[in-house]
């Protein structure tokens, strides 16, 4: 949900779990609906006792999903925007319109609010507003297949078998990349996940059944020096299933 304050910047309250710039990604779609600047945005994550249930962080879903439910909640708050300028004015709601250009409520006979200037007479006609949505399979379009070729240049020590990556390059279709830098560090982050478990990571266990590599002091996770110069290059193809591709 979303909340209003009267000076004139924004509460979005999510509850998908951030588990890495999902405040950021939800905060755009929802400044970007509104037309407001992202710095009034204040994006939280909330718990189930102030949210309710939320499905989970994973399988890179929350940015399109939640940023369904955080479009949906804007255009609520502009909804709700719209009667409260009507009521103020003493004019039908069909004859005000939310501008998202400048973000402006428009009425008949010349009458305007700015965003900030509404927001401060919130308070004393009718209390604050608060925009709300859900992420639930009725309203979120269709997802597609997320396509990408990875490539690792690679050398191997014929004596030893060692295998070194000396470079990696990784392309991959994201839809629109909603904070570029953000989706260039899951993807990298992802690709140091898949060389870890191609060439270090393994789980060995003992005659009598027992793990004998339980600690990271055994289990071999790649580190800084482990890894290549990495290069990421983004495809983006909108996806006509999502407001924001």
């Amino acid at each position: 949900y979303a909340t209003v304050h009267s000076d004139g910047t924004v509460t979005l309250t999510t509850g998908s779990v951030d588990i890495g710039g999902q405040r950021a990604a939800l905060a755009m779609q929802f400044a970007e609906t509104m037309g407001l600047p992202y710095e009034a945005i204040n994006s939280l994550v909330g718990d189930t006792d102030t949210i309710g249930f939320t499905g989970n962080t994973g399988g890179s879903r929350t940015t399109f999903a939640t940023g369904w439910a955080a479009y949906q909640a804007a255009n609520d708050v502009r909804r709700q925007l719209e009667e409260r300028a009507a009521k103020i004015w003493g004019v039908n709601v069909e004859d005000v319109n939310y501008d998202q250009a400048d973000a402006t409520i428009k009425g008949p006979d010349g009458n305007v609010f700015t965003f900030k200037e509404l927001a401060r007479r919130l308070p004393g006609s009718g209390g604050n507003i608060q925009g709300r949505a859900d992420v639930v399979s009725t309203n979120v379009g269709k997802v597609g297949a997320c396509y990408g070729a990875h490539i690792a240049d690679v050398e191997v020590d014929r004596e030893t078998g060692k295998v070194k990556v000396v470079r990696y390059t990784a392309i991959q279709d994201v839809g629109t990349a909603i904070h570029p830098a953000y989706v260039e560090g899951q993807i990298e982050g992802g690709a140091v996940q898949g060389i870890g478990m191609a060439l270090n990571e393994e789980y060995v266990y003992n005659e009598d059944g027992r793990m004998v590599n339980a600690s990271f002091l055994d289990y071999r996770m790649p580190v800084a020096n482990d890894l290549p110069s990495m290069e990421t290059i983004l495809v983006e193809v909108p996806n006509p299933g999502h407001p924001f591709g």
